[in-house]
């Protein structure tokens, strides 16, 4: 039985299930986002967007979740790392959980302001979020997209940090997130 004393040096089952599903979940958000915003009206455009706000609902649930995980489970002890890596590393975390939720709230925000509801799955219909305004829809607009750009320069951040860790540094960190690994 493990000391709970001791420091953890893995992330939990549950924190590394919820990091991978959020990221796989994030990033295909993005490129069907990127995809979708480029492409004439059509059948196909609507279906790409319903699924985008599906998985940003999605995404939305998984965040608090996690959230709420992060809040009552401890992460592993921190690596040995200069203040100013550090601070790096805290920094973009709290950046990147803002952007867990500020990106699909506006998201939610502009799509009840545009007049056009999600429901989930074509099933659970959301409240709106903010009344129908068209104005205040073209305003918000660009804000969804800029933050979902400003989450995906965080990601590849965090990704090419924890590849730095790994292949440079050599000090393990990405192993505390892969599953399977003891």
């Amino acid at each position: 039985m493990p000391n709970a004393s001791l420091p953890r040096h893995r992330y939990t089952l549950t924190a590394i299930a919820l990091h991978w599903l959020l990221a796989v979940l994030i990033i295909g958000t993005f490129l069907v986002g990127w995809q979708m915003s480029g492409m004439p009206f059509s059948p196909q455009r609507l279906k790409l967007y319903n699924w985008h706000k599906w998985a940003g609902s999605v995404i939305l649930a998984l965040s608090a979740l996690r959230l709420l995980w992060r809040l009552f489970n401890r992460p592993p002890a921190d690596l040995p790392m200069s203040p100013v890596q550090r601070l790096a590393a805290h920094a973009t975390h709290h950046l990147l959980y803002l952007l867990f939720f500020a990106v699909p709230l506006v998201g939610w925000a502009y799509s009840s302001a545009a007049g056009f509801p999600i429901v989930v799955f074509g099933l659970v219909p959301l409240p709106d979020f903010v009344p129908v305004d068209k104005a205040l829809a073209a305003a918000i607009k660009p804000w969804h997209g800029w933050l979902a750009y400003s989450l995906a320069v965080l990601v590849v951040l965090h990704v090419a940090a924890a590849l730095k860790h790994h292949f440079i540094d050599r000090d393990g960190l990405l192993h505390r997130m892969v599953p399977g690994r003891a």
